[in-house]
């Protein structure tokens, strides 16, 4: 049994037509009417409040919509995985190639046509998708922010409510022009990437999106660097008498204590424990 079966059998069983669900799941009567007849598959559990909307209103156990939806998704994945990618549409590229930084968009429209939806240039667009969608989900509960984005893009509540539905089941392989004049548009005002470090900045629209930028390094980072045990430690460690009823947090702690100059005898690390353990040498939590 798949997604659409089940909630065509529900439906049957209660004696409810697709415009019920649909008023209950604040999408559109299509919305409901392709996910039944399987003409638009079911959006990730993850992502939406779908799933409980229409379980509440179906009278279904939670969770089990969600669950044969991600059932579903995974068999649609393994027939997907061997096509090739296709290419973005040409105005999505001109898209965000017209929000990166000015000073930028030569060089990295170089680097896009030299190899177009390369690595780069999904790496690009994906992590643009990432945050336009991270907003999106964090919103999708807000009747306001809904409202304010139905009006800038002409829609009703309920279309509103159907395409984000929508732009938070795509990727960077599936990503549609009308994905990146709703959302991608709107809500990103610029970005910018270091070729050197991959660090990117995006710059967000502060009416729709708090927070107003979003950074991401993708920089190598080495290490921290290993240190000796101090002597008195290892001697610490080896007086049962000073360090027996130490729990592993506590030898850690005193493990990652460092010192210049004076080195610290076993007594040091004991008293360094009894302190740690006094709850006078700490403010309550709050």
């Amino acid at each position: 049994m798949d997604v659409s079966l089940l909630i065509r059998h529900r439906l049957n069983e209660l004696e409810l037509d697709q415009k019920d669900l649909a008023a209950a799941a604040q999408v559109t009567e299509s919305y409901i009417s392709q996910l039944l007849t399987r003409r638009k598959a079911p959006p990730a559990p993850g992502r939406t409040d779908l799933y409980d909307r229409m379980s509440e209103f179906l009278k279904l156990p939670a969770g089990e919509l969600s669950k044969l939806a991600d059932l579903q998704r995974q068999e649609d994945l393994k027939k997907r995985i061997t096509e090739p990618p296709r290419p973005l549409f040409k105005e999505c590229r001109e898209l965000v190639l017209r929000k990166c930084e000015p000073d930028r968009r030569r060089e990295i429209r170089r680097i896009f046509e030299k190899e177009p939806f390369g690595e780069f240039e999904r790496l690009i667009t994906q992590k643009l998708l990432d945050v336009t969608q991270g907003i999106a989900k964090e919103e999708l509960r807000s009747e306001e922010w809904l409202r304010l984005m139905a009006q800038l893009s002409g829609r009703s509540y309920e279309q509103m409510r159907v395409a984000i539905l929508d732009f938070l089941d795509t990727d960077v392989f599936n990503v549609s022009l009308e994905n990146c004049v709703s959302f991608l548009d709107p809500m990103i005002e610029s970005w910018d990437i270091d070729l050197k470090t991959f660090g990117m900045e995006v710059v967000l629209n502060r009416r729709l999106a708090p927070g107003g930028v979003k950074r991401f390094e993708f920089a190598e980072q080495d290490p921290p660097p290993a240190f000796a045990l101090e002597p008195g430690f290892e001697q610490f460690l080896r007086d049962k008498s000073l360090s027996g009823e130490a729990t592993e947090e506590e030898i850690e702690f005193l493990r990652a204590l460092k010192f210049k100059g004076k080195r610290p005898a076993p007594l040091y690390y004991y008293r360094e424990l009894q302190n740690l353990r006094d709850p006078l040498h700490f403010n309550p939590a709050a």
